[in-house]
Order: C-alpha cells, then sequence, then structure tokens
C-alpha cells in the first residue's frame, strides 16, 4: 500500500521533446502562468486553514474553553509537525507530482479545520491541529519545487518575491474574512469558514498546476530560457538523495535556520497573539484588530516582491545588505506597535513597516537564500532544512508566549486584565537575534 501511494504521488517519467519551439513556448507560456498562479494564490487561500486559531483564542478563553497555556499547547502542535513535515515533505518534493501532492495536502487541511469547529477538549484539538500542521508542510516545499522548475535561474528572485506574497494574502483574508466571520457567528466558523475554502481551493489547484517540464515533452526551463551560462558546474555526487544530504555540510545552512527560526518566533508571535494583544491592551474590536493586522499583510506583498526585486537588480542577486535593511523596518515596525501613541495613524505606520521588513526577511531567510545556497535540483530538501528549525522556533515560541501571557493574566471581579510586558521584551529580542545571525553571512556567496 505505501509503494503504491510513493508511486501515485510520484513525478511522471519523461517524454520525447517536442521538436516545434513555437508549441514549446507557447506551452511553456500558459502553464508558467497557471502554476504559478495555483502555487501563490492557492498557498494563500490555505493558509487561512493555518491562522484560523489566532482569530478565536478570546472567544476561547472568555467561554471558559481553553486556556492561553492550553491554546499554546493547540497552536504549538501545529508548529512542531510542520516543522518535522516541512524536512521530510521538502525531500519528498523533489521526486513528486505537484498536481497530486499539493491537491491532496490542501483538501486534507480543510477537513481537519472543519472538525476542529466541532472540537472542544484540549488533547482531541491538539491532534487535529498537529495533523493540519502535517499536511499543511506539503505546501511550501510544493511551491518551490514548481516554481525552480518552471522558472529559470535569473527570473528566480522575482518569482519567488510573488509566490511570498501568498503568506500575505493568506493572512489578509484571515484577519479580516476569518476574524469579520467570527464576530458574526462565532468562534466555531473561525474553523469551518477556512475549511469550505480549502476544499474549494484543492480542486482549483488540481486543475491548474502541472508536473515537471520533462513531463509534458517540454525542455528543462533553464535550456529554454538560455540561462545556463553562469551554472556552477554540477558537483560529483550522482544520487538526487546523495546531493540532498551535502547541503547539511554548508555553514550558512546552520546560521540561516537560527536566523529563520528567531524570526519565525516573532512572526508568529504577532499572527497567534497580535488579535489577542490589540484587544485586550488596546481595547479594539475583533473586527478592528483584524482589520490593523491585515494591513501589515498588505505592506508585506510589497515586501515580499521588492525584497527579491531589489536583491537581484541592485544587489547583484546578494540578500545580506538587504537583509539588514528589512530587519531594521521589521523591529523599528514592532517598537512602534507595542510602544507607540495608541493613535490609529501611529498603529497602521508601525503595521506597514513591521509588514513590509517580516515578510522581506521571510522571503530570505526562510528558503529563497538557501535555495541560492543549495544546487538547484534539491531547492525542496533546502527548504525542508530551514523550515524544520524556523518552526521549531515558531513552536517554542506559541507555548512560551502562552505560558507567559497565562503569568500575566489576573481576574478581579470577574474582569480579566494582562500584562503583556516580559512577552513583549522575548518577541522583540528574537528580531533582533535574528538581524545579527543574518548579518554574519554578509560575504556568503552564491550557488547554483
Amino acid at each position: 500500500m505505501a509503494r503504491g501511494l510513493l508511486r501515485f504521488f510520484a513525478t511522471g517519467a519523461d517524454k520525447p521533446e517536442i521538436g516545434d519551439a513555437a508549441t514549446v513556448s507557447t506551452l511553456f507560456h500558459r502553464h508558467r502562468f497557471r502554476v504559478m498562479l495555483a502555487i501563490t494564490l492557492g498557498y494563500g487561500l490555505i493558509y487561512t486553514c493555518r491562522l484560523a486559531l489566532g482569530m478565536v483564542k478570546k472567544p476561547l478563553i472568555d467561554a471558559g474553553v481553553f486556556t492561553p497555556t492550553e491554546l499554546g499547547l493547540i497552536g504549538s502542535a501545529l508548529f512542531y509537525t510542520y516543522a518535522i513535515g516541512k524536512l521530510t515533505n521538502g525531500f519528498l518534493a523533489d521526486h513528486a507530482n505537484m498536481k497530486r501532492f499539493l491537491a491532496f495536502a490542501f483538501l486534507a487541511t480543510a477537513i481537519c479545520n472543519l472538525l476542529m469547529g466541532f472540537t472542544t477538549t484540549v488533547w482531541a484539538a491538539a491532534l487535529l491541529w498537529g495533523l493540519n500542521g502535517w499536511f499543511q508542510s506539503f505546501g511550501a516545499p510544493g511551491g518551490v519545487v514548481a516554481m525552480t522548475s518552471w522558472f529559470s535561474n535569473q527570473e528566480r528572485g522575482r518569482a519567488y518575491g510573488v509566490w511570498s506574497t501568498a503568506h500575505s494574502i493568506g493572512e489578509g483574508l484571515t484577519f479580516l474574512v476569518v476574524g469579520s466571520l467570527v464576530a458574526a457567528a462565532g468562534w466555531r466558523w473561525g474553523f469551518w469558514g477556512p475549511g469550505v475554502l480549502g476544499a474549494a481551493t484543492a480542486v482549483g489547484c488540481y486543475l491548474l498546476i502541472q508536473d515537471r517540464p520533462r513531463t509534458m515533452g517540454l525542455p528543462a526551463v533553464n535550456d529554454w530560457k538560455k540561462d545556463n551560462y553562469n551554472e556552477a558546474p554540477k558537483p560529483g555526487i550522482k544520487s538526487v538523495l546523495g546531493l540532498q544530504l551535502s547541503i547539511l555540510k554548508l555553514p550558512a545552512i546552520w546560521i540561516l535556520c537560527l536566523a529563520s527560526a528567531t524570526t519565525y518566533v516573532t512572526r508568529y508571535a504577532i499572527n497567534s497573539w497580535g488579535v489577542l494583544y490589540l484587544q485586550e491592551a488596546r481595547g479594539f474590536s475583533l473586527p478592528a484588530a483584524g482589520t490593523l493586522l491585515m494591513i501589515s499583510t498588505l505592506a508585506g506583498i510589497a515586501g515580499a516582491i521588492g525584497f527579491g526585486f531589489i536583491s537581484d537588480k541592485y544587489f547583484a542577486a546578494r540578500r545580506p545588505p538587504v537583509n539588514l535593511i528589512f530587519a531594521l523596518m521589521e523591529i523599528a515596525g514592532l517598537a512602534l506597535f507595542f510602544w507607540g501613541p495608541n493613535t490609529m495613524p501611529v498603529m497602521v505606520f508601525s503595521m506597514l513597516l513591521f509588514g513590509m521588513g517580516l515578510t522581506g526577511l521571510v522571503t530570505s531567510l526562510g528558503g529563497l537564500f538557501a535555495v541560492d545556497i543549495a544546487p538547484k535540483r534539491v531547492a525542496g530538501a533546502a527548504m525542508g532544512v530551514i523550515g524544520i528549525f524556523s518552526y521549531i522556533g515558531a513552536a517554542l515560541q506559541e507555548q512560551i508566549s502562552g505560558f507567559m501571557i497565562e503569568r500575566g493574566m489576573t481576574v478581579v471581579d470577574g474582569v480579566r486584565t494582562y500584562d503583556f510586558g516580559p512577552v513583549i521584551w522575548f518577541w522583540i529580542g528574537s528580531s533582533v537575534i535574528s538581524m545579527l545571525l543574518a548579518a554574519s553571512l554578509w560575504r556568503t556567496r552564491l550557488r547554483d
């Protein structure tokens, strides 16, 4: 049975190459657009299934369903399974047919969300949310493998930047649409809404995405684009598995792992607890808090595209200088968000800075820099190695943040108040450490 499943998901055999150049160009243009649409919009829509828990924390706490510590445990289950799954599924993605690989994962994560809407016990919720994390982990390495199969070396920074807007699309939909749905219909619809959307996304992904170009009788994309001139000689490792394991010998990969992990502490601190902070510390309603965080995701779209474009065009594809610029933007945005005046113009400006800076860093530290350093044929494995550290950081954040927030929570005469001070220092400190680690890679050379 296991072998049958592997064969079902495996990439197809190469077909004889089509001889007509016009037909080749037509097929490439058609399918490149569809693949990019599927991996960007599809991944963005399915992202709502990952972030739903962050929108329902206050109603769950207020209703006595879960405590902050229990919510931290449930939330961390997704990140731990996502971390492990992103590593293993990153290796599998290099061998998989993306049409089946991604459509299956999107449908499975939708089902997990639908079931979460019926769940009120801690361990059942942790189990379901952990399964959700496992299936979510197919998405990023699958998207990167599809992108590197259909877009050439010199297009990679821009293509990766466009694909990275998926995070912002998903976050924006979650903060605005799911937040409004929860406010209107209750916490259960915070899971049911994304579940229905996820099922529809799985169908659309299956219809749009394609396997590798060679399985359709097309040449490799670098051959079609005549973009092989700056590739380094291929290493003397014959098997793909050997290439995959070779990335573990690169010191820069390990530094990137730690830098990305600390970036993800702050990223998911805001995604998971930002709405609760705005409601309890700043006095925002759920729709207003969601709208404010959505601003950061809109800025993130510009940050993701801008990072790839700026680093490719103005820094000769060198990521470290741009990493520093975007890290400083992120930290400045966080400082304004937590310590600035409680006025809407200041809060909006803080989210613009934070969203652009953070998403630019996620674009780089979360994958693009690793893809630059590692051999292109094993892009999925490089994403997997970075991913496991990134989401272990996110998981530890979830548990530590939940514990610290509950320690700072007091209830007097039925009124609940919070002291967010200690946890804020934890979040901002993680961003500073990430910036310093990324800066240590200033002289790192790119490799293909």
